[in-house]
């Protein structure tokens, strides 16, 4: 009788184990998952449906696709200037995410290394200055942009999009390297390293997944970027893919649904590819740097 009750309990508490792990794991796990692939699932479908599967609810499934067609990535790609968008937009990312890099590694390094008055209060101010909304921003850097002649190009989107980047790339690179022992550069200066020195080939080289995290992030900000790239260009050939798409596929009333759909997927391939062959280092960056 004893052992029965016994195992009845061990049962229960199995069922009461099972249950809870449900309702607190997998079931947000899986309206998480939901929530976050469900949009890729319904670009993916519309940028495949033929046009007359597109508003035809009663007679076509909303959620499914019934002989897919590539006559929208065919009219996107050969039809309007969306490899140039593609183009435009690779450049101003890369350019702009080397730049903020290159500035925020010595702003965040001699923030967190060279122990000068004030450096706290700086990198507060460096922050702070990450969110103030770009939507103020943009009428001063407009009246800039115009002044120096810059205006409708390339070279408006790169110069700009640093000061939104630099200062969030410099307190992630801050967290960073707060996180590498003082041990390695105090051993280096013993040595006679130079700051120079002990920067490029102690602390950068620690600091690799930091850097890697931070250029994701920055590629992603530049990639995603719309209300610089809306104000600051004007011609079609420059335009990124985020104001192409928006501006040259929508015409009054009239939506090009499956168009928006194929340049808002084909968009979205760099940044992911991007993510997928760095994701170790993303990781590792989110979880510390070198332990003493």
């Amino acid at each position: 009788m004893a052992k029965t009750t016994t195992d009845d309990l061990q049962g229960l508490e199995q069922f009461e184990s099972r249950t809870r792990r449900f309702f607190v794991v997998w079931l947000p796990l899986a309206c998480f998952v939901f929530v976050l692939l469900f949009p890729f699932y319904w670009m993916a479908i519309t940028a495949v449906k033929p046009n007359n599967q597109l508003t035809d609810y009663a007679n076509h499934s909303p959620f499914w696709v019934v002989g897919p067609t590539l006559a929208h990535m065919k009219y996107l790609l050969f039809e309007t200037s969306y490899p140039g968008w593609l183009w435009n937009t690779m450049v101003v990312a890369v350019c702009s995410t080397f730049i903020s890099l290159f500035a925020s590694v010595f702003a965040a390094y001699a923030i967190e290394r060279l122990r000068f008055r004030g450096a706290r209060v700086t990198g507060l101010l460096i922050f702070l200055a990450y969110l103030v909304p770009p939507s103020i921003l943009f009428i001063p850097l407009a009246f800039i942009v115009f002044q120096v002649g810059i205006f409708d190009s390339k070279l408006a989107l790169i110069l700009t999009y640093p000061t939104f980047l630099i200062p969030f790339c410099t307190w992630l690179l801050m967290g960073y390297f707060r996180s590498i022992p003082y041990e390695l550069e105090e051993s280096a200066l013993v040595d006679g390293a130079s700051r120079w020195q002990i920067l490029t080939k102690v602390v950068l080289p620690l600091a690799v997944p930091g850097l890697i995290s931070a250029g994701i992030f920055a590629f992603t900000l530049s990639w995603n970027e719309f209300i610089y790239a809306l104000t600051f260009i004007s011609s079609s050939e420059n335009k990124t893919i985020p104001v192409g798409v928006l501006t040259e596929l929508v015409r009054g009333d009239v939506y090009e649904w499956g168009a928006l759909m194929s340049g808002a997927l084909l968009g979205s391939l760099p940044v992911v590819i991007l993510y997928s062959f760095f994701v170790d280092y993303y990781v590792s960056s989110m979880t510390g740097a070198v332990k003493e």
